[in-house]
């Protein structure tokens, strides 16, 4: 699956638990994560890699997540669906 079709998986199944999504096409600041959630209260930013070959976080990208860590919301890297449902249901 190249990257573009995982986004859509985990944008269908994170719409299907009844979080608030949005895919970010383009933002007024490089290396925003992919995707912005919030779940059950939570403000979740994820940078979306494909599974095979996965292109490298850029220093960018990890900067941000790194940001809304610090603010108290989830960065994370997910290469899957289950790689985002490992962190929902907290079993990472």
């Amino acid at each position: 699956m190249n990257e573009q079709g995982v986004q859509s998986k985990i944008i269908k199944k994170l719409e299907a638990r009844g979080a608030y999504v949005v895919k970010i096409i383009q933002a007024n600041k490089a290396g925003v994560s992919d995707i912005l959630a919030c779940y059950e209260g939570k403000f979740y930013a994820i940078e979306v890699k494909r599974p095979i070959k996965p292109s490298p976080v850029s220093k960018l990208q990890k900067y941000h997540l790194e940001k809304v860590r610090q603010a108290g919301g989830v960065g994370l890297v997910a290469r899957s669906w289950e790689d985002v449902e490992r962190v929902l249901d907290g079993t990472f």
